[in-house]
């Protein structure tokens, strides 16, 4: 008898794949990625062309239903994990109103200085768990009544871009805790939405997921979708859960003994848990993977996107890598302040900017990106630290991402910031993974996440000789920050 198979679709902030895993959450099927357009505009905007999206998500999974049909196989289950905290309007007849705004829009930054001039902040951040930023919904909606009125009128319901795919596929949205979670709406200890914030916003609540098949699997695919996917038809479908959190448990992050640290584009580090209730720690965000479930943990948007803006800007010699690894932590005398795409956590300011101090006529191209990189090392130290306070040290903090597979030293500064063992996750598809990985969970295939053990490479030990270095670079960008961001 063969063991489940679990297709596992992943829309991502810039592409899609669809990936097929069996009972030990190992890949039997990759698709290719599907890359699709972000519209970008001088004031801010990032959106999604609904169509766009979903004609990449129909040829994925297009893809993985044409290969299981060449292994003569059926699977037992569909998952899915999509991006967190982006959301559409959709009208009467299900069709989209609005294009999806993505996370990275930060054109609903004024509107953010009107909500925490009306409301809370503080009180809010205890209740939801996140802060008022542009990232999360109540600052876009508000942008939308004001800018785009004629698309906020024709819009009946509101919702994320898996709710969509269900709404499209079956005939009837269904939303996940997980990715409620992160709209900036939803109180994840009462689980439920948060009155003050919809009344203040004129939501009601018809107009969003619908609670009374709040991460309900839907099972009979309408139409011309049974058709086109015969294998996937009659078998249960998950509602779409964050990447960040699938992330998370396809690593191997599923207990607080160990912290995820991701650095892509951006960055976060993340500790699942389980607890009947939890106070969020100022700096931090607060989600949900599953009703059971918390994720605590931080945001950067600013990671290997750092990495990136280096090397595309200064002419770095090729052995820049060996290079990198001969210079002593603050030796270069720079000081670095990486948010070059704002501020998300610990201050949440979108109008930060990034600065480089301490440069002169010798300063090499190397030592720019060293003190670049030790950076963005320290922005996860000030995340590792409210995280290890709340939750106790972990035993070790498991590292993925592309941007650090470039850098072995990178993922080494990574441990000397942190005073923590590093090991390199092997797991490529690690939100893929993890969203399968639950649908396995929830099937009983497994009966705990941690049944399923995780790939792991090499563990990066921090070292003790740089332990004073790294804490003075801390102090010396805290003290950059204060004068550039908080001085009157």
């Amino acid at each position: 008898m063969n063991s489940p198979l679990v297709v596992s679709f992943d829309a991502g902030t810039t592409s899609v794949k669809t990936l097929v895993f069996d009972q030990s959450a190992r890949p039997v099927i990759t698709t290719t990625s599907i890359g699709y357009e972000l519209h970008t505009s001088s004031d801010g905007g990032v959106e999604i062309q609904v169509p766009d999206l979903f004609a990449a998500a129909l040829q994925s999974l297009d893809q993985a239903h044409q290969a299981l049909g060449q292994l003569d196989r059926k699977p037992s289950a569909v998952s899915m994990c999509t991006f967190w905290h982006s959301f559409l309007g959709v009208n009467a007849q299900g069709q989209p109103a609005t294009p999806i705004l993505h996370l990275l829009d930060t054109r609903s930054q004024p509107m953010v200085e009107r909500l925490k001039s009306d409301l809370d902040e503080k009180q809010f951040h205890a209740r939801v768990g996140t802060v008022f930023h542009p990232s999360y919904w109540p600052a876009k909606m508000l942008w939308l009544q004001e800018n785009r009125k004629e698309m906020v009128a024709e819009s009946a319901q509101w919702m994320s871009f898996g709710e969509y795919l269900f709404l499209e596929f079956f005939g009837k949205a269904h939303a996940s805790t997980s990715m409620l979670s992160a709209t900036g709406l939803w109180n994840s200890n009462t689980q439920s939405y948060d009155a003050e914030l919809l009344a203040y916003l004129g939501l009601r609540q018809e107009q969003l997921a619908d609670l009374a098949v709040l991460d309900a699997p839907a099972q009979g695919l309408r139409g011309d979708y049974a058709k086109r996917w015969p294998l996937f038809s009659e078998i249960p479908w998950f509602p779409a859960i964050g990447d960040g959190a699938a992330n998370n448990i396809g690593c191997g992050c599923d207990m607080p003994k160990e912290f995820a640290l991701m650095v892509g584009t951006t960055g976060a580090m993340r500790a699942v848990f389980e607890l009947p209730h939890v106070e969020v720690p100022e700096g931090l965000w607060c989600y949900r993977l599953d009703p059971r479930r918390f994720v605590l943990g931080g945001a950067l948007s600013n990671g290997g996107k750092v990495f990136e803006w280096v090397m595309e800007r200064f002419q770095l010699p090729k052995d820049w890598e060996l290079q990198l690894s001969q210079l002593t932590p603050g030796s270069h005398g720079l000081t670095v302040m990486p948010l070059f795409a704002g501020e998300r956590s610990t201050k949440w300011r979108a109008d930060a900017r990034g600065a480089i101090t301490g440069l002169n006529l010798n300063t090499t191209p190397v030592e720019i990106l060293a003190a670049s990189l030790e950076s963005v090392a320290l922005r996860f130290r000030l995340l590792y630290d409210i995280l290890a306070d709340r939750l106790g040290a972990p035993e070790r903090v498991i590292a993925t991402g592309e941007a650090l597979r470039k850098s072995t030293v990178w993922t080494q500064m990574m441990a000397d910031a942190l005073g923590r063992p590093v090991v390199a996750s092997l797991e490529k598809e690690t939100s893929a993974r993890g969203s399968a990985m639950l649908a396995l969970e929830r099937i009983g295939a497994v009966k705990h996440l941690s049944e399923i053990p995780a790939a792991t490479g090499d563990t990066y030990l921090p070292r003790p000789q740089y332990a004073d270095a790294y804490a003075k670079l801390l102090e010396q960008q805290k003290t950059l920050y204060r004068r550039l961001f908080e001085t009157p």
